[in-house]
Order: structure tokens, then sequence, then C-alpha cells
């Protein structure tokens, strides 16, 4: 069967058929679908008969995956799957680019559906590219001079008398290992030279200014990010696999579903070190990952 790729949305999205996610892909395919996930920036795909195992395996065409997650724990006899499940909390519903407090987050993520909610749950997906297009002229400029501070350790806008004891120990967790990471507002994708807003919920302060200051520009070209035209809005159905470009996009899980079970399982891509358009490379200030990912070239 010939894979087939129809478009969801102007900005962002795809949906794949004629690929068999349960055999190796060859050549020709993972560039097709290579090169409809630059186009796309997301892509949705039946994953009938899909394992952990074969979401690891499918991954792994497009790079080396890394473990499961600096310092939240994986499912059992697999380091490298992570389990999003709504028994763990609601930690995903921000707008987030995965793991952006390290040097090097992944490039891809792939979300598989193990239980899924009757109704709600959605995954809203959002094209940072299509954002960075809508800028001003006057606000694109001084985006492309910024430099912001990501890290795992802040309030999750959660006041503390609101946190129970068992969200307090996901914090902690969540919190082990303490990392900031400086990277560039605006991100030059490798593969197609496109420039992103490269921000989201880790995102905490811009440097050299206060963070007063810092919250009113990320909340201001956050809201590029957000508009809806730029959002992919994923209804989850069983047995689905979604692969992101995590370098140039963010997502948001939908806290609708009234406590109902919610599990997905991910997997994803080890990346590069993001480069700002002057071709500056981000910088550690506290945290070693190397235990994470590996750096991809």
């Amino acid at each position: 069967m010939a894979i087939e790729i129809h478009k969801v949305t102007a900005n962002i999205g795809a949906r794949v058929e004629g690929v068999d996610l349960t055999r190796p892909l060859g050549q020709e395919t993972y560039a097709a679908l290579r090169d409809a996930l630059n186009t796309h920036k997301a892509l949705v795909f039946d994953a009938e008969g899909l394992d952990d195992a074969g979401q690891q395996a499918f991954a792994r065409h497009f790079g080396d995956i890394t473990t499961a997650h600096p310092t939240v724990s994986s499912i059992a006899d697999a380091p490298n799957v992570l389990p999003v499940d709504s028994e763990r909390g609601r930690a995903a519903n921000h707008w987030h680019t995965d793991v952006t407090f390290v040097l090097n987050p992944p490039q891809a993520s792939t979300l598989r559906s193990i239980t899924i909610p009757p109704y709600g749950g959605e995954t809203l997906i959002a094209s940072s590219a299509a954002a960075y297009r809508n800028l001003p002229e006057s606000l694109r400029s001084l985006a492309d001079t910024l430099w912001a501070e990501h890290t795992n350790d802040y309030d999750y806008a959660v006041p503390d008398e609101e946190v129970d004891e068992e969200q307090a120990a996901r914090r902690a967790q969540f919190t082990s290992i303490r990392y900031r990471t400086v990277h560039p507002v605006v991100r030059v994708h490798p593969l197609t030279g496109e420039r992103g807003l490269f921000i989201g919920g880790f995102a905490q302060r811009i440097v050299g200014l206060s963070p007063g200051e810092s919250r009113k520009i990320l909340d201001l070209l956050q809201a590029y990010v957000t508009r809806p035209e730029n959002i992919l809005r994923h209804r989850w159905s069983p047995n689905q696999l979604v692969l992101f470009d995590n370098r140039i996009t963010q997502h948001y899980a939908i806290d609708n579903y009234d406590g109902l079970p919610r599990r997905l399982h991910r997997v994803t891509v080890a990346g590069d070190i993001p480069v700002g358009i002057e071709g500056k490379e981000s910088y550690v200030i506290e945290g070693d990952a190397s235990h994470y990912t590996p750096v991809a070239a």
C-alpha cells in the first residue's frame, strides 16, 4: 500500500496512511516520513498491534532514543518508555516543549494511546514556526536577539497550600536534579532552516531581564504560539501513535475528562544542541543530563 499523507490543518498536522508501524521502515518510507515531519510538524498514525518494543523500534528510525526522563521513572522493564498517566497527576496540562531544561532536548517525541477516556483528553500541538512567522517585524527582530533560561525547578503556578502530599512527592521527584539551561528564544531548525519560537513552560527568564520583565515578554511571545490557527487538536482513538517534531512545536494535554483513566506511552528521540540565528549554541548553567540522552550530531 502506498503512503498517503493527508494534511489536517493549514499550519500543522497530517494523518499518515499506508505505513505498518509494527514492521521496520524501508529507507524510502523513512525518507518520506522525515520529509512529512519537516513539513507538517506532527504526524498521526494508526498503530494497531504496536507494543512498547515496537514503539521504541519505530522511534529509533529517527535517531538514538533517550531514556524515559531525566528525573521521572519509566515503566517497569522499559527504561526508555515514559508513562503519561492521569494517575501520576496532570503535569502535562501546560504548554511546553519536552525537556527543554537540558542542553539537548529531544528532537522528536512519540506518544501512543494505551487507555483513552470516553470523552476529552485531547492533546494540543502548536507550530512554533507559524508563531514566528506571525510576529510583527519589530517583535520578530527583538525575539531574534533574546536568550531564555529554562529550568525544571519552578512552582507550576500551583500555590503551596493547594499541593497535597502526593503532589509534593511528584514535584520533589521532578526536581530531584535541578537543571538550568540557556537556549535561544528563536531556534533554527537544523534540517529545514526554519525559525521557531523555542520557549514554553520551562522557559522562566530572559537573560539580562528581571523575572517580571521576562514574564511579560515570554507571555507576549507565547500568545503567538497558542493562536488557534497554529494548533492541531488531536482527539485520541485507541491504538494511535503521534510523532511530533519537538524542535519546532509545543504541546498541551487537556484536563477535561473528569479524572477518568487516561494513559499514553512516550518515547523520545535524542536531539542536537539548539542553535540561534547567529550560530551560537545553547549552554548549561546547572545539571548534567548525560544519563538521560546522548547528543545527536
